[in-house]
């Protein structure tokens, strides 16, 4: 344990560990590290990154709290088994995550929630309501209302399911696409590391990738049916919530961000000046955010 102030530099003593374990046939990439005995703390990461995209906020949370942050198959260093081997959904993902947790043995856990984390994560909490602790939500949608212009090509091909619908989409994993979910909306670019869109492309140009993103486009139009019972989870358990959205974020705007209080009226909201990956360009106000929120519901 350090005396330091949640949300400063990390003690340089705090080690991250790289693990992998193989969950259902599946290699599971995972970061790890805090007190073994610490509140557990899961992070779920976006499209199109992976746990790196909490390399910064790890530290931060590790004086106190067993953090565990996997990466999904076909992204960073887990497994990506070609898509006519493999069911690239996000119930998949939630039923990997989930084999994951209970391998290691956790039964009890805070989530945060990004992107494509968001309905990863939601879906895992209706496994298993009782386990989940509290929720930190940045920039993760549950509400169609979160569903703006961005979707309007995505909604075209749930229509249809088409290879034209599904070809128009290749724009999305397109290096100028990549960079723009880094850059677009942040207060300070010089903040923005252009390693992280170089790190993501070269992931997303690796031969079968752009396939499996597809699929999940596709299969993104099956969490919109679970929005009522996503809700209903809110509702019914209330758990205690961060909300720190990057409210200039056109992927998932602001919009998304205030129907959570209509299931969540005691949720924390705070829409921060910046886009889509807000820990890239907000960490130094998104961490004690996030250390002081846990330490207030989730220190047990």
């Amino acid at each position: 344990m350090t005396d330091r102030k949640p949300g400063v530099a990390p003690n340089t003593a705090l080690v991250t560990h790289y693990r992998t374990a193989m969950i259902d046939g599946v290699s599971i990439f995972y970061r790890e590290a805090g007190p073994s005995d610490g509140p557990v703390v899961v992070l779920l990461h976006g499209f199109p990154t992976s746990s790196h995209m909490f390399r910064n906020l790890i530290p931060v949370l590790a004086d106190r709290y067993h953090v565990i942050a996997p990466d999904f198959p076909g992204f960073g260093q887990s497994a990506m088994p070609k898509n006519t081997e493999f069911s690239y959904t996000f119930g998949k993902y939630a039923e990997l995550m989930d084999g994951l947790l209970q391998q290691l043995g956790i039964t009890r856990y805070a989530m945060y929630v990004m992107d494509y984390g968001a309905p990863v994560g939601y879906r895992l909490a209706l496994l298993h309501p009782e386990r989940v602790s509290a929720l930190i939500v940045q920039n993760g949608n549950a509400y169609e209302e979160g569903l703006k212009e961005f979707w309007d090509p995505i909604k075209l091909y749930w229509a249809d399911g088409s290879a034209a619908h599904r070809k128009a989409l290749s724009v999305l994993v397109a290096s100028a696409t990549t960079k723009f979910q880094y850059t677009d909306g942040m207060s300070d670019v010089s903040r923005i590391d252009p390693d992280n869109w170089q790190h993501d492309q070269a992931l997303l140009d690796r031969p079968g990738n752009e396939d499996i993103q597809m699929d999940l486009f596709y299969d993104y139009r099956t969490n919109v049916p679970l929005y009522p019972k996503f809700q209903a989870f809110f509702r019914e358990r209330q758990p205690p919530t961060l909300i720190v959205w990057g409210k200039n974020d056109k992927i998932f705007p602001a919009d998304g961000a205030g129907p959570y209080l209509r299931d969540l009226p005691n949720a924390e909201l705070h829409l921060l000046d910046t886009g889509h990956f807000a820990l890239e360009d907000r960490l130094d106000v998104m961490a004690p955010l996030i250390h002081d929120f846990l330490d207030r519901t989730n220190a047990r």
